[in-house]
């Protein structure tokens, strides 16, 4: 039964482990731009059942509950919690932060499409809006070249100011996508997060258009993470993570016991 239990409290130990990476990953994430923290959770392995309840214990009465003993825990899943990160003003004519619901889209260089909050838009040498690793944003966007102002609306209408014209020029629409559980949003680094079977297809709509949010220029949807829960966790977790590790020495003691006494 001692051996068992070290098995049962391994499991904890890895669990814990685990969630204190998650932890680590969201506080060295806290200045990173639309980045979403993580949360694991955590669901029980199977469970060893010795007498089931309802069985019988006499010819008239029966088990009013089983007797089970759990075999540990793990790691089920990590989601990211997609609230609303603060907005922090840039004054950077191609910095975008969306307030409300919708993720941009941008082409990755093996073909697949990205989802960003990370509205750090730059201009390529070509005049293309893209991320700051060159990504492309979807649909494209060129600013022509000698353009002496960029506005972008809340609805993600791009317009400039060129040389020797009065009114300003539209040159693209920003569009944004939805998806029915985004935390079905599988992250591949670089900020994006790609399309999965558990987040549905994407839904394309116009900024404040279909229930997607607003376009904010010269600014920048700040990290969700929250610092002080992120500490209080990571000591839960620590404590957590040593009670386990008693557990186990706690075994080991029952076990020298019995091998020196019988």
């Amino acid at each position: 039964m001692s051996t068992n239990a070290m098995h049962v409290a391994r499991t904890g130990l890895d669990a814990q482990q685990t969630r204190m990476q998650v932890i680590a990953n969201n506080l060295a994430n806290v200045n990173t731009t639309g980045f979403k923290r993580d949360r694991a959770n955590f669901e029980t392995l199977l469970y060893q059942t010795h007498r089931p309840g309802g069985a019988q214990t006499s010819d008239t009465t029966a088990l009013t509950g089983s007797l089970s003993v759990g075999t540990g825990v793990r790691v089920v899943a990590t989601e990211k919690i997609h609230s609303q990160g603060g907005l922090t003003s840039t004054g950077n004519a191609l910095d975008v932060a969306i307030d409300g619901q919708g993720f941009l889209q941008i082409l990755m260089p093996d073909g697949r499409m990205g989802y960003t909050r990370d509205g750090s838009l730059s201009r390529s040498a070509e005049g293309l809006l893209t991320t700051d690793s060159g990504y492309v944003l979807q649909p494209e966007i060129t600013i022509p070249e000698g353009a002496l102002s960029i506005v972008i609306s809340g609805d993600g209408i791009v317009s400039v100011n060129l040389p020797g014209e009065i009114e300003a020029q539209e040159v693209g629409q920003i569009t944004l996508a939805s998806f029915a559980n985004p935390r079905g949003l599988a992250p591949v680094g670089e900020n994006l997060l790609v399309e999965t079977p558990a987040s549905g297809g994407a839904a394309v709509a116009a900024p404040m258009a279909d229930g997607m949010g607003k376009l904010n220029q010269g600014a920048l949807e700040a990290s969700n993470v929250n610092v002080v829960q992120e500490l209080v966790d990571m000591i839960e977790t620590q404590r957590a993570y040593e009670i386990s590790s008693k557990s186990i020495s706690a075994s080991d003691e029952m076990l020298r016991f019995l091998s020196n006494k019988l």
